[in-house]
């Protein structure tokens, strides 16, 4: 079974766009292209700022629907790598 990715751009606006893939650098050049149209056709460019692995389709989904519930401050912490942070506002009501 291929793995898939989460993976997070940032888009030129600042806002953030998560999704799954296969390929990560396929899947953000075709976001650049407009390819997709939708949320990051008209906030390009984006660049990629967060991939993580999974072995599972299941993992991945999973993980990708509950990063797209979280506060943009969350996923910054995710992407800076700032996990104490990421803690403290996962137990903050606001995140």
């Amino acid at each position: 079974m291929k793995s898939l990715f989460v993976y997070i751009v940032e888009c030129a606006d600042g806002l953030y766009y998560t999704g799954t893939t296969n390929n990560v650098e396929v899947r953000v050049a075709k976001h650049n292209s407009g390819y997709y149209g939708g949320f990051t056709s008209g906030r390009r460019p984006v660049k990629l700022v967060f991939s993580q692995e999974f072995k599972s389709p299941f993992e991945a989904v999973t993980a990708e629907r509950r990063i797209k519930g979280w506060s943009h401050a969350k996923k910054k912490a995710l992407i800076d790598g700032d996990y104490d942070l990421l803690v403290r506002l996962s137990k903050s009501k606001k995140s």
